[in-house]
């Protein structure tokens, strides 16, 4: 079993679009059993509404797709929304996009939210590696204030995939225990690897990032990964269905 942890629908306000039927398309191309989906930002930036649309578009699949509830910290409304993301929408975790939104990772008003998250017991997908906003210390720090809560770093949390940026994720994963990260766009097969071999797998989840990311080729990350099956298994598949309760 393949699960992606992260895969965009929705029309975006950058003009990236995927459709559930082109999504599903590729999962049976590549043998991906299952997706959570995230919300694309709209043009409109109204995410409580696309929560909405996502939820309303997976869920004559949901035997293959998962959703996340996206929310931008820096709206009043924002906890609201997160809570019908999450019990009226029945979305499965949380997205947040500093970069996008523009906050600070660790920033005092994403409390409330992981709050939230922890009450429910999802997980929160952050998109890390932007400079000043997302770097993997900030979602560090974050992770440390809430150690109840899995916090999930897309890109292995970071972009540069180098220098001091990828020593800095390696720091980030030894300093909190709840945190993980996801493999979408990490080119350095030997960063996976050395996370498996110092953190365990269970702290490394295969995402995509499509449509950002190829799909085609995203997948093949964790196939080269040079670990022993059940470490493969456990990103493939065993993490996601942990973190997302698909394994009660």
């Amino acid at each position: 079993m393949i699960v992606d942890f992260r895969v965009f629908l929705g029309q975006g306000f950058d003009g990236v679009q995927q459709t559930v039927d082109q999504l599903l398309r590729r999962m049976d191309a590549l043998d991906i059993d299952m997706a959570l989906a995230c919300p694309l930002k709209p043009l409109s930036y109204d995410l409580d509404r696309a929560n909405a649309t996502l939820a309303a578009c997976i869920e004559d699949h949901a035997d293959r797709l998962l959703g996340a509830a996206r929310v931008d910290p820096w709206q009043p409304d924002a906890p609201e929304s997160l809570r019908r993301g999450l019990e009226t929408h029945n979305l499965r975790a949380v997205f947040l996009n500093p970069w996008e939104e523009n906050f600070r990772a660790e920033m005092g008003g994403l409390d409330p939210l992981m709050e939230i998250a922890e009450w429910h017991g999802v997980p929160v997908l952050i998109a890390t590696g932007y400079p000043w906003l997302s770097e993997s210390l900030q979602v560090c720090a974050l992770a440390r204030r809430w150690p109840g809560v899995p916090v999930v770093m897309s890109n292995g949390g970071q972009i540069n995939i180098s220098g001091l940026a990828q020593a800095d994720a390696a720091l980030a994963l030894h300093r909190a225990h709840n945190l993980y990260i996801d493999t979408a766009g990490v080119y350095r097969q030997d960063f996976i690897e050395e996370t498996v071999q110092q953190m365990g797998a269970e702290r490394v989840l295969f995402a995509s990032g499509a449509p950002y990311l190829d799909q085609r080729y995203e997948v093949k990350r964790v196939l080269w990964a040079d670990v022993d099956d059940t470490a493969r298994r456990a990103m493939q598949c065993g993490n996601a269905q942990r973190l997302l309760g698909l394994d009660t």
